[in-house]
């Protein structure tokens, strides 16, 4: 009985001992410190960890498409008047040009009878100044100028002004701006649009440029000169503007 005693008095010595030495060593029984995550949560921690409540997305609201205002059309003036009427003026008319005018010269004589047609090749807008003045001396000038001129080079104000003084006196004078494929068209037109607005009442704008672009067919193959369809177009574009 004294044996089976002291047996079991040293199994739970042992048993005891055992404990202790576990106790003094890490979870690998090293000793060695348990890692610390970058975010500073233990590995094994038995904190749970907070809930994660689901987002919800509300639905998008659907925005009725906005509606514009239909713009407003403002009728346009005589001077931006493309293919349109401007008042008639009574009275003789002069045509002042280059070779576009010499181009368009039957058609123009039908659609405003009566008309002085004076056209030459090449001519400069300040050569056609002067044949102004000298129509006006000699008491040949229309009551109403046209002037194509541009297609041969550079307009400037000081032309446009020229010319107006040049025509004193006259009811309208219709200045045709100019579609030719050279560095001066956009810059003469612009000259051209700014010296009609300075003289309102007086001076219009023919519009060619912007009637004749979508046309190509309008023109020869130079892309300068008019076949028979581009030069009707034009002479019904000044005879509804003079």
């Amino acid at each position: 009985m004294d044996l089976v005693v002291g047996a079991v008095v040293v199994a739970i010595l042992a048993a005891l001992v055992g404990l202790g030495i576990a106790n003094r060593s890490g979870p690998t029984g090293t000793g060695a410190a348990v890692p610390v995550t970058s975010g500073g949560t233990h590995p094994r921690s038995t904190t749970p960890a907070a809930a994660t409540t689901p987002t919800t997305t509300a639905p998008a609201t659907t925005v009725p498409p906005t509606t514009t205002a239909p713009a407003t059309t403002v009728p346009p003036t005589p001077s931006t008047v493309v293919g349109g009427a401007a008042p008639p003026v009574a009275g003789p008319v002069t045509a002042v040009g280059d070779s576009i005018m010499l181009d368009i010269q039957p058609e123009l004589q039908v659609d405003l009878p009566g008309v002085r047609v004076d056209g030459l090749v090449s001519r400069q807008f300040e050569t056609g100044i002067g044949v102004v003045q000298a129509d006006r001396a000699a008491g040949t000038l229309g009551n109403v100028l046209v002037v194509e001129l541009g297609t041969n080079g550079s307009v400037t104000s000081a032309d446009i002004d020229a010319m107006m003084q040049a025509a004193a006196g006259v009811a309208r004078v219709v200045f045709v701006n100019v579609d030719v494929p050279r560095p001066w068209e956009a810059p003469d037109n612009a000259v051209i649009a700014a010296g009609v607005a300075r003289y309102p009442g007086v001076a219009v704008l023919a519009d060619w440029y912007t009637l004749s672009s979508p046309h190509p067919e309008w023109f020869t193959a130079d892309q300068v000169h008019l076949n028979p369809a581009g030069a009707q177009a034009l002479a019904q574009l000044i005879s509804q503007n003079a």
